[in-house]
Order: C-alpha cells, then sequence, then structure tokens
C-alpha cells in the first residue's frame, strides 16, 4: 500500500488487488474517509477459491487454494479492464509474475520484507546443496547460514518457511519459495522495500535487487491506508503528558498471539518495571475469546499505563517521550523503529521476524532479545530485567540514533533509495506512453 500512494502521488493510475477477506477489512477502515484518490486509486478483490466461513489459518490449505483459483481470476481481471501496463506483484505471489507473463505485460517483483528475507528464498538451492536444508525446505542438524563473509551468521531454524512447529505447514511454505525463484527471472526489476545502509552485504551479492525504502507511513496520502483496524490517536495526548523518554512502546503487530499465560507474564512484566507504558492490545490478541488482565491490573498500573486497540505507530515512535519499542520484529515496525532512532526488545512471533531480530541485536546492536523459560514462556522478571537494562544502556540509544540518520541519507535526493524508486518510476511511466 504505500509503494502504491507512492506511484498515486506522481500521477501513476493503480489498481490495488487483495483476497476478497483482506480487501474488505482493510478497506472498511479508510475508504470511508476519503483518505485517497479515487480518480487514480482503484481497489479491488478477488476470492481465493476457499469458502467466505472457511478456516483461513490452516496456511497450507489457503497456499493451495490460491494457487488454484486465483491466476484464472487475476487473468479475467485484467482482460476485463482498461490497458494494463505492468504488475508489481509480491516476490511470494509467483503465479501472478507468471501470469503477467503469459499475457505480454511487464513485471516487477516487490520484496515488501527484508533483502536479507529475499537473499534466503534466491539461494535456496545452495542451501540444500550444502546440507542445511532438506528438499523439503527443513532445516538439518541446525546448522548455520552465512551467505557471504560479512553478513551476520542466521539459524537456519530461522529461515522465514522453517519457523512453523508443523513440518506440513514448513514444506507448504516452502513450496512459494521454489515457485518464487523460479518466476524471478521474468521479472524486469526486483524492488525491495530496504536501503543500502541497512543491508549493504546483501544488495552487494545481490545487485539486481534493488533498495527502495523503508516507506514509511508518515509519507502515505491516507494515515488510515492499510490497517487492519482503526487507530485510537488518544494516545498521542497521553505520550504528550510524558516524561521525554520514559515510555515503553509495545506492540506485536497484526498477526501475533499469545496465551493466557503469557500474557499475564507480560502484564505484570511492564507493571514490575514501574514506568509508563503504552500497549496496544487488539482484537483477538490473546487464543481466549476475550483478553483477561491479571485480578486488579488496571487499578494497579492507573495512568501510568495505556492501553489502545491499534496505534498511529509512526507518530508513536517519533514522539519524544518513548524510550524503547518492544516489538513482534515485522519488517514494518522494524523500519519504523529504525527511522525513529529508537532501541528495540525483540520478541519474534514467526515467518521472518527472527531474521529481523538477528539483525536488530547482532549486526545493527541497537536492541536485545528475550530468554524463555523451560516451559517455554518469557517470564515477568526476564521482561522486567531486560527493560531495566536496554534502558540503562546508552550505546544502544547512540549507535539508534546514528543508523536513523544513515537511513534517512538514502531518502534524500541523491540517496541510494530516493535514485531507485526515481528510476522505477521512469521505467513505469516509460511503459504508460507506449
Amino acid at each position: 500500500m504505500e509503494l502504491a500512494q507512492r506511484l498515486v502521488k506522481v500521477g501513476i493510475k493503480v489498481t490495488f488487488i487483495n483476497t476478497e477477506v483482506t480487501h474488505k477489512v482493510v478497506t472498511s477502515n479508510w475508504l470511508k474517509k476519503d483518505g485517497y484518490d479515487r480518480d487514480l486509486m482503484q481497489m479491488v478483490s478477488i476470492p481465493d477459491g476457499l469458502e467466505p466461513c472457511a478456516d483461513r489459518s490452516d496456511t497450507s490449505k489457503l497456499i493451495e487454494s490460491i494457487f488454484q483459483h486465483m491466476p484464472h481470476k487475476l487473468e479475467e481481471m485484467i482482460i476485463n479492464k482498461d490497458k494494463v501496463t505492468c504488475i508489481i506483484a509480491d516476490f511470494t505471489m509467483g503465479w501472478a509474475i507468471r501470469v503477467g507473463k503469459k499475457m505480454g505485460i511487464r513485471v516487477a517483483a516487490f520484496c515488501p520484507a527484508s533483502a536479507t528475507t529475499l537473499a534466503t528464498t534466491l539461494c535456496f538451492r545452495r542451501l540444500i546443496d550444502d546440507g542445511i536444508i532438506s528438499d523439503n525446505g527443513i532445516p538439518l542438524d541446525g546448522k548455520m547460514i552465512q551467505l557471504s563473509e560479512t553478513m551476520v551468521p542466521i539459524k537456519s531454524t530461522n529461515l522465514w518457511w522453517a519457523c512453523y512447529e508443523d513440518s506440513a505447514m514448513v514444506e507448504a511454505a516452502f513450496q512459494i519459495v521454489v515457485d518464487t525463484v523460479e518466476v524471478t527471472g521474468f521479472a524486469e526489476w526486483i524492488i525491495c522495500n530496504s536501503t543500502t545502509e541497512l543491508e549493504p552485504e546483501v544488495f552487494s551479492l545481490y545487485p539486481q535487487v534493488s533498495p527502495i525504502g523503508p516507506l514509511l507511513a508518515s509519507n502515505r496520502l491516507a494515515d488510515q491506508a492499510g490497517h487492519f483496524w482503526e487507530e485510537d490517536s488518544t494516545c498521542l495526548s497521553w505520550l504528550d503528558q510524558q516524561p521525554t523518554c520514559s515510555v515503553i512502546y509495545i506492540a506485536f503487530g497484526s498477526f501475533a498471539m499469545f496465551n493466557q499465560i503469557q500474557f499475564e507474564e507480560m502484564a505484570l512484566g511492564l507493571e514490575l518495571r514501574n514506568r509508563p507504558f503504552l500497549w496496544v492490545v487488539r482484537p483477538g490478541m490473546t487464543k481466549e475469546t476475550t483478553v483477561a488482565y491479571p485480578d486488579g491490573y488496571m487499578d494497579r498500573v492507573g495512568s501510568r499505563g495505556k492501553i489502545v486497540s491499534w496505534a498511529p505507530q509512526q507518530k508513536v515512535l517519533a514522539h519524544p517521550s518513548v524510550a524503547c519499542f518492544m516489538t513482534h520484529c515485522g519488517w514494518n515496525s522494524t523500519l519504523e523503529g529504525v527511522t525513529n532512532g529508537v532501541p528495540f526488545l525483540c520478541w519474534p512471533y514467526d515467518s521472518d521476524q527472527f531474521l529481523n531480530e538477528t539483525y536488530i541485536c547482532k549486526a545493527w546492536k541497537i536492541g536485545l532479545g528475550f530468554n524463555k523459560d523451560e516451559s517455554g514462556i518469557i517470564t515477568r522478571g526476564e521482561i522486567k530485567d531486560k527493560i531495566e537494562q536496554l534502558l540503562n544502556d546508552k550505546t544502544l540509544r547512540a549507535k539508534a540514533l546514528d543508523i536513523k540518520e544513515n537511513v534517512a541519507s538514502s531518502l534524500r535526493n541523491g540517496g541510494s533509495s530516493h535514485r531507485n524508486l526515481s528510476n522505477f518510476i521512469e521505467w513505469i511511466q516509460e511503459e504508460d506512453t507506449n
């Protein structure tokens, strides 16, 4: 959505395609606000092949259905529309790239994740040959991966498709990897929501990938664009009342879920630290029907804790009262934290988030991770101790501020990301005039 808004801003007409389920959730929050250009941006949907009431948490079943049904539906849509000059597809949507190739339409592959995530995808054959993963993508013997001498070592179990407990899910996700690599050669551009300043070793290893990021929420035409929930802006006035660099901000994205024990440990860990905190507790964050806080919790934390269902995250992270960011390490959240110079407390949930944690803690050295106990729980004591350790370590914030400035330079006129995005836009506009 961030990329689409950039294209619209320079006058390019965009049709944004989602599955029906995602389209309904996303558009319900912002179309009514008149926050986008209806002449240039058209939001449309196509079915994923499952019944409306089907359980889409069964990802392997959803992947199979998408591959069977969506390519044909996309072809029908293109045939029935005005001239389509370019398809920009998520790099994991190889089927959409194939449709473009079949119909003689120019194609660009877009990686909204880190360049490292893309690199581990592109090199999967090497990982098999080196005995790091099986032919089905399952890690063997927990070996470490180092794609080049200058890249940070990666745990094979942290590969984005291998972070699931269910081996069938790992194999299903790995089929996306295989399909992605097979069709990448069809794309005339491979663009990535990252920057040379954050992942220089990766872009040296894969010079065909062009960094155009970070694409940030602050650059959108509409604040609500692309969100699954409506933002609660009351937290900004609450932040105004807090001392500088005092607030712990906690947010775990759109999909992370916790059992009740872990949720309560998180709540109690925040309470024990006795600092102001802003906590995003979205609907469905716990596996129970309703979110249940420890007895008397709200009375004890009082006004020291502000809890909202969804926050304007870019504005929150830019606020001077925020001291650190406890996060699931999703790539969008990672970029938003980095570009605001905020140190991280890393709590990855699935997919590429474990790779992002590795970069935050090991490569950039601007955050700390948590350790689980023997039962797999991050305890209240561990949470309290890591918050204290991070806030007492001045070097973490200093490094975070340095990286913030380096990344900002790539977005300025003449910067690498600014230049790459301008060249990409020119390529699209040239095709529009042909």
